[in-house]
């Protein structure tokens, strides 16, 4: 996404910013106006936040492990000449696959139809986007400020309606994964160092969006913000997953849609 360019207000030479409010009085003049200053009401007053329960102890740690942090080399994976656009998206994700079969592995698996669909993406490095593979056609954007491109990876978790979203990148030769999300997922989109995820709500007329950055000390994309929007539709949406719609701890997880279902996402980030 080439970035917005803001043209600055051109200076008025004080000559002509002088003729200009003239003739701009001598119009208000003309239609009855005088031109005075006029009252917008009475200003509240500034109040600072309540804070609530000021005895409570403050907790010194969290009390669920959400998975605040993914940073996790990618093991099996080949890195060609560094370049991560030459690392197979497929293999990325069967590498999860086998790492977690709790997961994928067996009839009673919860997404075991992505496992069993992975056979239709192929073994030539190509299947990502293919008709039937589960993994989504990956997207490439410099989401880390080093001035080379992460990949953005999504890939259906089925039966669920679910999606994963994962964002790696390369350190030392090797496949780093530095996100991980899994819910439904109405949209993704790539802006500056930020990926953002919008999911449907249960409650009509909202959605949710959650925005990733990149936090070069963690060396991870942390999630920065969890909102709940009003939508343009006002439309009752399916309910969001709870369980796996939080960043996960042991595993990967997240939603994600095509990364062209956003057409701000399709531009901005190459496709393989």
């Amino acid at each position: 996404m080439l970035p917005i360019r803001r043209g600055r207000p051109a200076r008025v030479p004080a000559v002509a910013a002088l003729l200009l409010a003239a003739a701009a009085s001598g119009a208000l003049a003309a239609c009855g106006d005088a031109g005075g200053l006029r009252s917008a009401g009475s200003t509240p007053a500034a109040r600072s936040p309540a804070r609530l329960w000021p005895d409570l102890t403050p907790a010194s740690s969290p009390a669920y492990d959400i998975g605040e942090v993914d940073n996790e080399v990618v093991k099996g994976v080949k890195v060609p000449h560094g370049d991560i656009r030459e690392v197979d998206p497929v293999a990325a994700v069967r590498e999860e696959i086998d790492a977690h079969p709790a997961d994928y592995a067996g009839a009673k698996a919860p997404y075991h139809e992505t496992s069993v669909r992975m056979a239709d993406c192929g073994d030539d490095g190509t299947g990502a986007g293919r008709a039937g593979c589960p993994v989504l056609r990956p997207y490439y954007r410099d989401l880390t400020g080093d001035g080379r491109p992460e990949m953005a990876l999504g890939f259906r978790l089925l039966p669920e309606k679910l999606t994963a979203v994962r964002v790696y990148t390369v350190e030392r030769g090797r496949l780093v994964r530095v996100m991980s999300y899994d819910d439904a997922v109405s949209e993704v989109e790539l802006a500056g160092r930020t990926v953002i995820v919008r999911s449907p709500s249960e409650v009509a007329g909202y959605e949710y969006r959650l925005q990733w950055t990149w936090d070069a000390d963690q060396r991870a994309m942390l999630l920065t913000s969890d909102e709940m929007l009003r939508t343009d539709d006002g439309g009752l949406h399916t309910g969001r997953p709870s369980p796996s719609a939080s960043p996960s701890a042991s595993r990967s997880g997240s939603p994600s849609a095509s990364p062209s279902a956003s057409p701000s996402a399709s531009p901005p980030a190459s496709a393989r």
